[in-house]
């Protein structure tokens, strides 16, 4: 039976104050998931609110259908009459972003160009911006990387949060293109704190999440067990337990007398994955802080009780 647009629509009161969520959500109900694509589309291109059209797009969200990638980027790029409505109500930048999310669900490489686009656009809303970053990682097209690369390492780029959303990007895509170009940000920003150090933070994690035996790539992270930031230093320690380099447990194993009892604390956690039981020993016997003795005393403790409770 063909579907009657114009009385659902209707019905849902779509084109005026009145209109009614649970009615929508009854369509659930009552039609398939490939007309509730049609029927969902429809409706947004005649929703008048920007309530209407945020719970549209959740509806939409659900599906999970490629073939509502299309409305979803009309949202996103402000087409059809998706332009009024952003101009008339300025909380409409949370719906494109909320448009945006449902695009990254979808991981439909369509998508990628209308990303790149928002993104690329630095007049466009920093939260639109973020969006389209992580989206691109999500996706996981690693046509992306280029451009990634390129917003990371523009010197012009007054957003800070857009280029830490584009450095985690580059980690979720794990393309070593990207490896030379982080580790470049770790050696122009050393020793630079405040804005920067956020951006460091996820460098250091987007490179522990690259494969990668780059001596270049050590020295970074060796510098950066040095940085001021105590979270640098634990996601430095993080990324080279990763690594699986040869030098990894040395300059993990340096650590065990910071400053800073959290990073102590990572740095046991780290040298116990690397190793075994016999580095706890080690460490509480040896000349190590007080906070690393007690932290392998604890993962000590932990790992007899299990090895008891499965005799």
């Amino acid at each position: 039976m063909a579907l009657n647009l114009e009385k659902i629509a209707n019905d849902c009161q779509i084109e005026n104050d009145e209109y009614d969520p649970a009615a929508v959500n009854q369509l659930e109900r009552e039609y398939s998931a490939e007309d509730l694509i049609i029927v969902y589309g429809y409706l947004l291109q005649h929703s008048k609110k920007s309530n209407s059209t945020a719970h549209l797009i959740k509806c939409l969200d659900r599906l999970r259908d490629p073939a509502g990638l299309d409305i979803l980027m009309d949202v996103v790029l402000l087409k059809r009459h998706f332009a009024e409505l952003a101009k008339n109500d300025s909380s409409f930048v949370n719906i494109r972003v909320l448009a945006i999310k449902a695009l990254s669900n979808l991981k439909d490489t369509r998508a990628v160009s209308g990303l790149l686009t928002c993104l690329n656009n630095k007049r466009e809303n920093y939260k639109v911006r973020l969006s389209a970053a992580d989206a691109l990682g999500k996706i996981g097209d690693r046509y992306a990387v280029i451009p990634l690369i390129d917003v990371v390492c523009d010197k012009e780029e007054k957003s800070s949060y857009v280029q830490e959303s584009a450095v985690v990007a580059l980690g979720m895509l794990g393309d070593q293109r990207a490896v030379d170009s982080l580790v470049s940000i770790l050696e122009t920003k050393k020793g630079l704190i405040d804005k920067f150090t956020f951006l460091k933070e996820r460098v250091i994690e987007a490179i522990g999440k690259l494969n990668f035996s780059n001596d270049r790539v050590i020295k970074a992270l060796k510098n950066s067990l040095m940085d001021e930031s105590p979270q640098i230093r634990i996601n430095a320690i993080e990324a080279l337990m990763n690594s699986e380099h040869e030098q990894s447990f040395a300059l993990i194993k340096s650590m065990l007398n910071d400053e800073n009892e959290e990073v102590v604390q990572n740095a046991v956690i780290a040298l116990y994955n690397l190793s075994d039981v016999e580095i706890l020993n080690e460490i509480i016997e040896g000349e190590y802080s007080h906070a690393a003795k007690e932290q392998a005393q604890l993962i000590k403790d932990e790992y007899e009780d299990e090895e008891e409770h499965d005799m």
